[in-house]
């Protein structure tokens, strides 16, 4: 089993940008499809970002295509999720997740699909 642990949160400006880790112990992450996923106060976790298990497929929600990259370093067994452009509609829990039984090209987005996840680390954007 594969432990997380997300880091890189913070309070940032509308316009602002963060990037989050999720650094992995246990297993490589290559062993896993990985996504992020977030969740707002009153609102069920959703499905931000993923990325396959040697990173060579990612894939977006809509609401941040264009404004979010996922990405992994192989070497330091982490995977990152870059965000420019914050919106306030932006500010949730974010939390890295890894999903066993993967092909190697393939993205997962159903939470109940991720075996593993880290505690979480809070996003919030001002206006």
């Amino acid at each position: 089993q594969v432990q997380l642990v997300e880091s890189g949160g913070g309070l940032v400006q509308a316009g602002g940008s963060l990037r989050l880790s999720c650094a992995a112990s246990g297993r490589s992450l290559t062993n896993y499809a990985k996504a992020w996923f977030r969740q707002s106060p009153g609102k069920g976790r959703e499905f931000v970002a993923a990325i396959s298990r040697i990173g060579t497929n990612t894939d977006y929600a809509a609401s941040v295509k264009g404004r979010f990259t996922i990405s992994q370093d192989n070497a330091k067994n982490t995977m990152y999720l870059q965000m420019i452009s914050l919106k306030p509609e932006d500010t949730a829990v974010y939390y890295c997740a890894a999903a066993t039984g993967a092909d190697y090209f393939e993205i997962k987005y159903d939470q109940g699909q991720y075996d593993s996840w880290g505690q979480g680390t809070q996003v919030t954007v001002s206006s």
